[in-house]
């Protein structure tokens, strides 16, 4: 009777107890025998493993430096550490945000683009004469709609712009330059 309410008699008791131990679950993360389980890679640290094994080709290619005051550095447990950078005492020593000098940079950037489509252009025309053309469409004298060859339209075309653009560039200079200068009378008669 005590077998059909489910009471166990002291002699099921040892066979109970393997058969629970047959079902306890595996680590989901495995293990390694002899180690302990907190001497073990987490699952992050894994994975950053794995990453940097699948894209450090690609992470150590070169690329164009941004001129910046930040420079993060990666720690040992390779976390993004900007050390005194994220301070209140930083922010009163970094730079203020330049309009002007942004904007100069990103039309370099645009310039560099034009002079290297300008370069691609200019390698179609086999004749001397386009020299003679840009120097009277730089004058003036003829205009960009009078010139028949759509290469030699578009190579004017080009050529004007990047001379938009470094005159842009020269103007911008030129204006923080100014700035500057006021900024440093201003502050000499203060003191």
């Amino acid at each position: 009777m005590e077998e059909e309410m489910g009471f166990v008699s002291e002699d099921d008791e040892d066979d109970c107890e393997c058969r629970f131990a047959e079902r306890e679950r595996p680590d989901r993360y495995g293990s390694v025998p002899g180690l302990d389980d907190s001497e073990l890679a987490d699952p992050a640290e894994l994975e950053r493993q794995v990453v940097l094994e699948e894209w450090g080709a690609v992470l150590s290619l070169p690329a164009q430096a941004k001129r910046g005051h930040m420079y993060g550095v990666i720690d040992e447990s390779g976390q993004l550490d900007f050390g005194a950078f994220g301070t209140v005492d930083f922010e009163r020593h970094a730079p203020r945000f330049d309009k002007a000098r942004y904007k100069a940079q990103k039309l370099r950037e645009q310039l560099k683009d034009v002079l290297i489509l300008f370069s691609i252009v200019n390698d179609r025309i086999e004749t001397r004469t386009k020299y003679l053309v840009l120097k009277y469409v730089k004058m003036g004298m003829i205009g960009l709609e009078q010139i028949a060859s759509e290469d030699m339209r578009a190579l004017a075309r080009l050529y004007l712009r990047a001379r938009r653009m470094r005159q842009e560039i020269a103007d911008l200079r030129e204006a923080a330059e100014q700035r500057r200068q006021r900024r440093a009378e201003a502050f000499l008669r203060s003191w």
